[in-house]
């Protein structure tokens, strides 16, 4: 039996297999989830896959249905179809993966220099001579001076009257977590200096305030949190800030969600009173610390020990977190309270983190436009694209941007929570049990679930499949009214089509769309269509002048590209143009967190885009109505 060893990317994953076996069959036996609604038949075109090196089977006859003579020549393949003769080397794209496996491989990374604004430098003070009558903090400042040039340190408050009694704890021997501007000037994290070592080492020039935000014993280096507050979600990465890896990384439900689905909710939930706006501040700023709680248990430290945050938010999201007024968001023309980035003391928002930690903010741009998007652009480059891109951070309020020449021009449209599984009948979050794949045939359903288990729901990529395959299959006409159909039936609410018929699913539930569904679809992929086409009727462009979609967000990681051509949330390009990311904000905001550079760039880019308010755009509503159409 001859054994050929093939790689999965960007999984990390190498299988040995036998020559012959299937690639599906392969990354079954490997651990990763490959999508596969019509059991590997090769009909569904779920499981493309593309061969980056090594030596497969010729394309079968399935495979020239499904796929387009571009994509072959580009290397695309179904799994199912492809068999192993060599080594291979294959790349699985985020929708190609189930949930599980899709959430690995969330956010893409993109390398920086790391020059965080936090460093530590350690110290070892000798034992104190008979005639030294210098307090712990003098000496512990002189050391500093001496040993790394840092002479003109501040000492935060909280961390004045901790400083004698760890000294005196571990013996002299501490990280000092400083933090300050000009401390890319200064060496990288250095082997053990003792304070009597001769010959300082200074910064250039030390005219930025540096400060002294904690003190951790010997061993110990200060940790970081990046964070994106999403209107629906909240995650988080935890970063060693001397290496810049993510240790670990984790996110919930924002429990905002109580007061409201929608910034727009949220905002007038604030605008009742000074104490339901501390509701939502705390709400979130509660979430946060869990979260760093979580994080940092799993990896064995203490939130006390993060010196670092970072977060990013559409701009509802930023004030709400702060605690600004939102009223002004509230009614056109949505103007922010504060764009510029800010740094904060983190205890001052409520972080509770190291005794001196910062809290920094990356800009706004305007409208509902934040530094969410902000990040999203650091992270994906669009910004200095020199090709003409569209991209599109999908969530509750997706914003849309386009790269073309050296302008940016950005827009936020309100798609509301439908991808998120919320106002759909039988919707539902990412969870065990719900569709997150479909494929209609005649008269019979294939799907796919979330780790197998017996269907329950439809999650936000089941449910745009749904509404593209009823309307393949000739279900839906273009204004999504239900035709007659041997799975249609009439509602209490209308017309619904039967997914799982009654005793089939999990519970022995059934599942099934219905024309309000369909309706609130149509809605948010009206909303995200006309945005993109009233950026490029401002740049005098038409669809075809694009050349990349990058698609980031949750839901734009999980969402099959193709079913979103198919209802015209995108435009109808070749699939071989779009670029689903992940996680992009998350990302930025750990680009931010670990490179002052980074954050001078977001700053940077900010400046340069330019916001365009659809809710006094004239072109807006026709663009709106016309995108309602399914087509």
């Amino acid at each position: 039996m001859v054994i050929y060893q093939v790689d999965f990317e960007p999984i990390g994953r190498r299988h040995a297999c036998a020559r012959g076996t299937t690639l599906l069959e392969a990354a079954r036996q490997a651990g990763v989830g490959i999508v596969s609604i019509c059991g590997g038949r090769g009909t569904c075109g779920h499981c493309r896959v593309r061969i980056l090196d090594g030596l497969a089977s010729p394309p079968t006859g399935a495979e020239d249905k499904v796929l387009s003579a571009e994509e072959l020549a580009a290397g695309y393949r179904l799994a199912c179809q492809v068999e192993v003769l060599s080594d291979l080397r294959v790349h699985v794209p985020p929708a190609s993966l189930t949930t599980p496996q899709r959430i690995q491989v969330e956010g893409r990374e993109l390398a920086v220099p790391l020059q965080p604004a936090v460093r530590s430098y350690k110290v070892e003070l000798p034992p104190r001579a008979a005639q030294d009558l210098r307090p712990e903090i003098t000496r512990l400042r002189d050391a500093l001076a001496r040993v790394y040039g840092l002479e003109r340190l501040a000492i935060d408050g909280r961390l004045l009257p901790r400083i004698p009694l760890r000294l005196q704890e571990w013996a002299g021997v501490a990280n000092a977590v400083v933090r300050g501007e000009s401390l890319s000037l200064l060496p990288d994290h250095s082997p053990a200096l003792s304070a009597t070592d001769c010959g300082p080492r200074r910064a250039e020039e030390n005219s930025y305030r540096i400060e002294l935000i904690d003190l951790l014993p010997d061993g110990r280096f200060p940790l970081g949190l990046a964070v994106d507050l999403g209107t629906t979600k909240i995650a988080a990465h935890l970063v060693d800030l001397t290496t810049g890896e993510t240790l670990e990384a984790r996110g919930v439900m924002n429990p905002q969600i109580a007061y409201g689905e929608d910034v727009i909710a949220r905002i007038a939930h604030a605008m009742e009173g000074e104490e339901q706006a501390q509701e939502l501040r705390q709400a979130a700023v509660g979430a946060v610390n869990d979260l760093a709680g979580e994080l940092c248990a799993l990896v064995g430290r203490a939130p006390e020990e993060i010196a670092e945050a970072v977060v990013v938010g559409n701009t509802a999201m930023h004030h709400l977190f702060l605690g600004l007024p939102v009223s002004q968001l509230g009614l056109a023309p949505y103007l922010a309270a504060v764009i510029d980035p800010l740094d904060l003391k983190a205890r001052d928002v409520g972080l509770e983190i190291a005794p001196g930690g910062y809290v920094h903010l990356l800009p706004n741009i305007a409208g509902f436009v934040g530094a969410d998007h902000v990040a999203m652009l650091l992270s994906t480059g669009i910004y200095r694209a020199e090709e003409t891109v569209v991209g599109l951070d999908i969530g509750t309020n997706t914003e849309v941007v386009l790269r073309v020449g050296e302008r940016l021009l950005a827009c936020s449209t309100a798609s509301g929570p439908a991808f998120e599984g919320a106002h759909i009948r039988d919707g539902m979050r990412a969870a065990p049990g719900a569709i997150e794949r479909l494929r209609i045939t005649d008269t019979n359903v294939e799907y796919q679930t979330i780790d197998d288990a017996p269907p329950v729901g439809l999650c936000g990529s089941g449910i745009l499949d749904a509404v593209a395959q009823l309307l393949e299959v000739g279900v839906l006409d273009e204004r999504g009214t239900m035709q007659e159909h041997p799975r249609v039936r009439r509602g209490k609410g209308g017309p619904e089509f039967v997914l799982v018929a009654q005793g089939e699913g999990g519970d022995g539930r059934e599942v099934v769309i219905t024309r309000a569904d369909v309706g609130e679809i149509q809605l948010a992929k009206g909303a995200m269509r006309a945005g993109i086409n009233v950026l490029l009727d401002e740049a005098g462009l038409s669809a075809e002048d694009l050349d990349q979609i990058v698609i980031a967000g949750a839901f734009g990681t999980y969402v099959d590209v193709g079913s979103a051509v198919t209802v015209g949330m995108v435009p109808p390009l070749p699939l071989s143009r779009f670029v689903q990311v992940g996680n992009a904000a998350a990302m930025g905001a750990k680009l931010a967190l670990i490179s002052t550079e980074q954050r001078a760039l977001a700053e940077e880019i900010a400046r340069q885009v330019e916001y365009i308010e659809l809710t006094n755009d004239s072109r807006f509503v026709g663009q709106f109505t016309e995108a309602m159409f399914l087509r």
